[in-house]
């Protein structure tokens, strides 16, 4: 496998991502975001639920605070955390009694070791870093996880459909002429931010058969976000000092084995318990 050698380095990765997570538009669609995100997600909280009742629990990047009724109802030992200021706000405004911290979760320092039983990263935002600060995720929250531990968390696919995107024009037909007016006329908004940002952001990427970095379509295409691949996401884990136990797909909620089997799935969750020391 190719090593990290000239991939965009996380200043740049967080100046566009954090930019686009602190737009107020954003802030209020992740503030309106309710249940889960896709059946592997509802599958994969279902499967660590029953081990990690009562215990304590770390939500890493809780945006708006979709996840945090999820987890609750898991346990109520519970602290959520974000690295942009605003959504932790957002957060706190739709959550008053829960405790949601302004963190990084490539410095967990205020956690002790082996404090959690149970950490989730939801809706790819592990991605929203480079490769060698994903390792440093890996090896803060195999710290304080708790022997036996698990890391639940999901990723974009490299080898999935969303790999690749770019703006295009595809506007959804109706015989109303005002829907069919106002769905164009929105089309139309949106088309001429997702080319300025594409432009833009297309020029940090880097493509290797396990791993790349990309501009995505989200935020209209205002994101930088990492895919990699089932087979690198396992090894990269492995490494690390975790057990996969369940690799699920976005699409499906089914379990998937190999790299052809996750062919249809966006992105994929991961279940790792932690089982032995990090390299």
């Amino acid at each position: 496998m190719q090593l990290h050698t000239t991939a965009p380095t996380a200043p740049d990765m967080d100046a566009i991502n954090r930019q686009a997570w602190q737009l107020p538009d954003t802030v209020r669609i992740y503030q309106r975001l309710q249940g889960w995100t896709d059946p592997g997600e509802r599958v994969a909280i279902h499967y660590v639920a029953g081990e990690a009742r009562s215990r304590p629990l770390l939500d890493i990047g809780v945006g708006g605070g979709r996840t945090t009724p999820l987890l609750q109802a898991i346990s109520s030992d519970y602290v959520g955390i974000d690295y942009t200021e605003a959504m932790v706000q957002a957060c706190r405004r739709q959550h008053p009694d829960v405790r949601i911290e302004h963190m990084d979760a490539r410095d967990l320092s205020r956690f002790a070791n082996g404090q959690f039983a149970l950490a989730m990263f939801s809706f790819n935002g592990i991605d929203a870093i480079d490769y060698a600060d994903r390792r440093t995720v890996l090896r803060e929250v195999h710290r304080v996880l708790q022997e036996g531990g698990r890391f639940l968390f999901s990723a974009h696919n490299r080898h999935g459909p969303g790999h690749g995107e770019v703006p295009k024009l595809s506007l959804e037909f109706s015989w109303n002429p005002l829907k069919l007016g106002w769905r164009g006329l929105k089309l139309a908004r949106s088309l001429a931010p997702s080319w300025r940002n594409y432009s833009r952001n297309r020029k940090l990427g880097e493509t290797h058969e396990a791993w790349s970095i990309q501009n995505c379509s989200a935020h209209d295409f205002g994101i930088v976000v990492m895919y990699t691949s089932l087979t690198e996401q396992v090894r990269q884990l492995q490494d690390m000092g975790y057990t996969v136990e369940q690799v699920l797909s976005s699409e499906t909620g089914q379990a998937v084995h190999d790299e052809n089997s996750a062919r249809s799935a966006c992105w994929l969750h991961y279940v790792a318990r932690k089982t032995g020391p990090a390299q």
